[in-house]
């Protein structure tokens, strides 16, 4: 089974969520900067954004929870431009970053299989592919499994799991998925409150 760091929902011993009162976009100019810079490379097309999450969540575990938001970015597109020979290590290293670690290597990976099959409707009740992806997914690991109803169908977009992987641009269905708080996390769960997530196709088989 993979395990990726970021990969937190429902999970325990991480402590409460910190919420800052008025909290601003941008705690450091360097942060507006790094926004920038991804933003620019990204409409140029050199990286895209589900090869960028997945460079984040290559980072070794330590480094992730020990680091920012924007730390997570610096870490993510650094690792990009280098692996697309974009960026030396040497010119990280001109400037100032002789030690800037970079995630560890994506090595190769057979993107999570499309299922086919007509599109689900608003109100059906679909159960989550049980799988293990090597690579990316855009698909939690606490809902696999798990039943939930259609709420809401958000049209075609591109595939993350084959998107950070390849030149493939394939397209899927899109859909809004209602789960039971319960049906995620048992005895445990609030009662009357649920959980909507963002699911692909690929994603979804019909429950009864």
């Amino acid at each position: 089974m993979a395990e990726w760091v970021h990969d937190l929902g429902g999970a325990d011993g991480h402590g409460a969520v910190d919420i800052e009162p008025d909290e601003p976009t941008f705690h450091a100019d360097w942060e507006r900067r790094m926004f920038g810079m991804t933003a620019t490379v990204m409409t140029q097309g050199r990286v895209n954004g589900s090869e960028f999450r997945h460079a984040i969540e290559r980072m070794d575990r330590d480094w992730y929870l020990g680091s920012s938001y924007y730390e997570h970015w610096l870490a993510g597109l650094a690792t990009l431009l280098v692996e697309k020979r974009d960026l030396a290590r040497e010119e990280l290293a001109a400037h100032g970053a002789p030690s800037f670690p970079l995630a560890r290597a994506a090595g190769a990976v057979e993107p999570t299989p499309a299922t086919g099959g007509e599109p689900f409707a608003v109100g059906q009740r679909v159960q989550v592919r049980r799988f293990d992806p090597a690579g990316h997914t855009r698909c939690p690991a606490y809902v696999r499994g798990r039943v939930g109803t259609v709420v809401r169908r958000d049209g075609v977009h591109p595939v993350p799991d084959v998107e950070a992987h390849s030149d493939e641009r394939p397209e899927e269905p899109t859909y809004s998925v209602r789960f039971a708080a319960g049906e995620l996390w048992g005895d445990d769960a609030e009662p009357g409150v649920s959980v909507c997530v963002d699911l692909w196709h690929r994603y979804l088989e019909a429950s009864a």
